[in-house]
């Protein structure tokens, strides 16, 4: 009977000392109810592609391969949407471009000598480009545009095979398929599954890594008392806030190495890319998230508080920010929030170089982004840092 009567007080004194945080219970309390509508309506309910923007280079610019255009402009899947949104290139090389960039999700080319081939009643070809950063809208992507071109390819059948009852001689190949597809990549092989989420991977160990340690150092220090030494020693504040980031920096670098070096030799994983680029995009993505650690370890009170805060932005970002799901798939109130999130460029950006091998140019939006997301939050957050320390 004792020991039921010393459990209830033990239960009943952590309960109380849960409570008296009213910001650890506001996140006990919104946590479950936010993962149960995120996980609810983050992910669509179909397989079917709307609006999904390609890119095109028609070099022939006649008749027959401007209705192929048209087709594929024109395709809806899902309702009265179109399948895809379609942006003009002059060449085959532009539209790899474009998918280096992430302009576009993959697109077609369409060769100068294509009516030409048809009305010599030869195979006419053309290309397929695939978007190797993002798998999945890839292999849809490729397949619907496949289908097209053999639609169209059996409605120019139909008519060869009408011109043959007409006593005009062609061959039985052009007759059973007058158009062939090839399909390209921007880089040479398969990229596996495994290389779309390996960037995502690097980047959400790296930010977590800093997110979690740099809000855990500072509130444990506090919680422990030894902050207050170093705030009546002669150290400069700001030194101590940067110094801490700046240590946090370093063993997500490190550990971003680990998983890197892990996916290189278990996975067969390779960068494309500059690896100096690579390492660039991941310190970017630690700046951006420096300001939120800091101003979450500023307003907690407890270790404890500063943990369940965090695992409350980093939970919804591993879905949201394109980790492993691409976020075109996503319905648009998602995708809005998710290209709110500093880590979805962190993880376009290493995209890009790692599997697609892209350069600085093609990266430069989302550089701009991180920068401008780091300055903020660290213009926010240390000033309330050493506000809230000098109480």
């Amino acid at each position: 009977m004792k020991t039921l009567q010393d459990l209830w007080q033990i239960t009943k004194k952590d309960l109380l000392e849960f409570t008296r945080d009213h910001l650890r219970l506001a996140t006990f309390v919104i946590m479950p109810m936010f993962m149960m509508i995120l996980v609810g309506y983050i992910f669509p309910n179909q397989n079917s592609l709307k609006n999904v923007p390609i890119g095109i280079a028609n070099k022939n610019g006649q008749e027959m391969s401007q209705k192929l255009v048209d087709v594929i402009s024109k395709l809806k899947l899902v309702g009265d949407n179109n399948a895809f949104t379609v942006k003009s290139y002059d060449s085959l090389e532009a539209v790899k471009e474009g998918v280096k960039k992430q302009e576009i999700s993959g697109g077609l080319f369409i060769p100068e000598d294509f009516s030409k081939k048809i009305a010599q009643n030869k195979q006419a070809e053309v290309t397929i480009v695939e978007d190797q950063a993002n798998p999945q809208i890839s292999q849809m992507v490729s397949q619907v545009l496949a289908k097209v071109v053999e639609e169209y390819s059996r409605q120019i059948s139909i008519q060869k095979i009408s011109a043959l009852a007409q006593g005009r001689p062609i061959s039985l190949q052009t007759i059973i398929m007058p158009l062939v597809t090839k399909i390209q990549g921007i880089i040479p092989g398969n990229p596996n599954y495994f290389e779309f989420v390996a960037p995502g991977i690097v980047a959400m160990i790296v930010m977590t890594a800093v997110l979690t340690g740099l809000a855990a150092s500072i509130a444990r220090e506090k919680e422990q008392g030894t902050l207050d030494g170093l705030l009546i020693s002669p150290v400069n504040r700001l030194s101590i806030v940067l110094g801490k980031a700046f240590s946090q920096a370093i063993r997500g670098l490190i550990q971003g190495a680990i998983v890197l070096l892990l996916a290189f030799l278990l996975f067969g994983v390779k960068v494309e890319g500059s690896l100096l680029l690579v390492i660039l995009l991941l310190l970017l993505g630690i700046f951006s998230f420096v300001g939120l650690g800091i101003l979450v370890s500023a307003i907690a009170a407890e270790q404890e508080t500063a943990t369940q805060l965090l695992f409350m932005f980093q939970f919804p970002m591993l879905f949201l920010s394109g980790v492993f799901f691409p976020i075109l798939l996503m319905p648009p109130i998602m995708q809005k929030i998710a290209y709110a999130i500093p880590l979805t460029y962190a993880i376009q950006a290493l995209r890009k170089v790692m599997v697609l091998g892209a350069g600085f140019s093609a990266v430069r939006m989302e550089v701009l982004i991180l920068l401008i997301f780091g300055v903020a939050t660290l213009s926010i957050s240390v000033p309330v840092f050493k506000r809230v320390i000098t109480k």
